[in-house]
């Protein structure tokens, strides 16, 4: 009888078992799980980036975009704000400004609470630009979970929120 599928060697089951062969005494089962989530963010990354691209946006585009998405209308932060919510440095947040202000998909404001600064705002266009890319995302993704049930899904994010966690 055929294994399925599922049950047959992937390219994880052959590289331990590689490495089972030079390293004999090492205890190689974390690769079990980290290497296939290594493959799993890949091809998340490609899946994202083809999405993102689709609405004619790269990824960095859509992180700081939809991180003014999210807020409250009139979808708006301080670019310390958008710094903090997207994990880069202030010089790079400046060039992502400016660059998405050039083209249309935001714009600067003076603060009205802080003469000395500004706030980012969405324009309708990133709206429209930032929405398409979540919408094709989510698309995108479902597909990829069809694999999965409903309560597979469940426990596998239940878990992936467990390993998300900070370290011990």
């Amino acid at each position: 009888m055929n294994p399925r599928p599922s049950e047959r060697d992937d390219e994880v089951d052959l590289l331990i078992d590689a490495w089972s062969r030079r390293l004999p005494d090492a205890d190689l089962s974390p690769l079990d799980v980290m290497s296939r989530l290594r493959r799993a963010a890949n091809r998340l990354s490609k899946l994202r980036a083809a999405a993102f691209s689709d609405a004619g946006l790269a990824s960095w585009e859509f992180d700081v975009l939809a991180a003014l998405r999210r807020q409250d209308d009139p979808h708006e932060l301080s670019p310390a704000h958008l710094i903090s919510a997207t994990m880069i440095g202030s010089a790079a947040m400046t060039n992502r400004l400016d660059n998405l202000a050039a083209r249309g998909l935001v714009e600067r404001r003076p603060n009205p609470r802080d003469g000395r600064s500004v706030l980012v705002r969405l324009t309708d266009e990133g709206t429209a630009r930032v929405d398409e890319a979540m919408r094709g995302l989510v698309a995108r993704e479902a597909v990829e979970l069809e694999a999965l049930t409903r309560d597979e899904q469940a426990t596998l994010s239940r878990l992936l929120r467990r390993l998300s966690d900070e370290p011990h």
